[in-house]
């Protein structure tokens, strides 16, 4: 109730937080769509992935030079773009209890404030504060990013995609 289909355009301006996502390779596209005017001083929030699967081989691009997250906080220097959730299935990105035991989520992006009303959010879906991971500023999305064949290789190990990693470090 109270829902209703609209243009891209439509969703960011009425949005508080405009979350993309769509592919990686089509972001800058729909963010275009969105209008700048429309994500200027808001949160969005990043899930893309830059992957494509091109003759049957898993590609990414961009990789380890630039991410989508930068590309998109590039394209649009007055969103406060933060990526996260781009390492877990869309399952876990919303009931993170799917996975059983303490799992992590990253989170990066130039903005602190954004980030932390993206934990905030994050701790809505589920995701406990200190199982969110401040990885630093939009350049540490490249590697979360390139975290994607990893995953769609213990995807097919595992087959299914209700797993994450749970980050250890000595004291």
């Amino acid at each position: 109730a109270g829902a209703h289909a609209g243009t891209f355009a439509d969703a960011a301006a009425f949005g508080e937080v405009v979350v993309n996502a769509v592919g990686g390779r089509v972001a800058l596209a729909a963010l275009a769509a969105a209008g700048a005017e429309n994500l200027g001083g808001k949160v969005l929030v990043d899930v893309s992935n830059p992957l494509a699967f091109e003759e049957g081989e898993l590609r990414l691009s961009p990789v380890e030079s630039d991410s989508v997250g930068e590309q998109i906080q590039r394209a649009f220097p007055h969103a406060r773009v933060v990526k996260t959730l781009n390492t877990v299935n869309c399952r876990v990105m919303v009931e993170p209890a799917r996975v059983p035991g303490g799992h992590h989520v990253f989170v990066c992006g130039d903005d602190p404030g954004a980030k932390e009303q993206v934990t905030a959010l994050l701790g809505e879906f589920g995701w406990p504060a200190d199982r969110v991971l401040d990885l630093g500023g939009i350049r540490a999305a490249r590697a979360v990013e390139m975290w994607l064949p990893l995953w769609v290789g213990l995807l097919q190990k595992f087959g299914h995609a209700e797993f994450n990693l749970e980050v250890r470090r000595a004291r």
